[in-house]
């Protein structure tokens, strides 16, 4: 199997023709999604050896369920909410085993997340330096959460899923989801007070966090 953590490769693209994913292209799956995965996992742990450790076994996982699927499976495989699935489920089993540790403000904050351009031009570095602050607030205050709560959350405000799509890779009604975002929002509001604002707007996904 393909390294989540090996080199991109030039040659290594999904096929555009709506082709099934396969173990034969399995490691042009991982070029496309590790740096997603990874920073969701870095979102749910906060912490960058769990999160690579729990890519490359979700990886691991993918591959192998790939494998024992038949063509008309993988043809019906819903692929980017599968793999968050797997490695939701792998966050889940290794946050269990392990005790709560103090994560540092630069433990998170994609600077990706930050370093694009808007229509008022690319920001200046000291704007950055704020961006950068502020988003990992929101993602440390996160971490705070229940694990069902910070799921829901960081899918819909960092990642800027939709409702149905969070349904989907939790593998609930989307009812339940709602109810988890709004009760993951009240409980943020009361950590982040009115700075939270500036991040998740009444009736809005914050989309430019992700």
């Amino acid at each position: 199997m393909p390294s989540a953590t090996t080199p991109r490769r030039a040659a290594a693209s999904l096929p555009r023709d709506g082709s099934a994913p396969t173990v034969e292209n399995f490691e042009a799956i991982v070029d496309e999604y590790q740096r997603r995965l990874y920073g969701f996992a870095l979102r749910m742990t906060g912490n960058r050896e769990d999160a690579e450790e729990i890519v490359q076994d979700a990886f691991v996982r993918a591959y192998r369920a790939l494998g024992k699927m038949s063509p008309g499976q993988r043809a019906d495989l819903r692929l980017q909410p599968w793999l968050y699935t797997i490695t939701l489920n792998v966050t889940r089993n290794r946050l269990r085993s392990k005790r709560p540790t103090n994560v540092a403000l630069d433990a998170l904050a994609d600077p990706d997340a930050i370093l694009r351009e808007s229509h008022e031009g690319p920001p200046q570095p000291e704007k950055i330096v704020e961006q950068n602050t502020e988003i990992a607030l929101v993602e440390r205050a996160l971490l705070q959460l229940p694990m069902h709560l910070r799921a829901a959350a960081t899918l819909r405000f960092i990642e800027g899923r939709s409702h149905p799509e969070i349904a989907e890779i939790l593998n609930q009604p989307i009812g339940t989801v709602k109810s988890h975002v709004h009760r993951a929002v009240r409980i943020l509001r009361r950590i982040l007070g009115p700075q939270i604002g500036r991040f998740v707007p009444e009736g809005v996904a914050v989309h430019a966090l992700s």
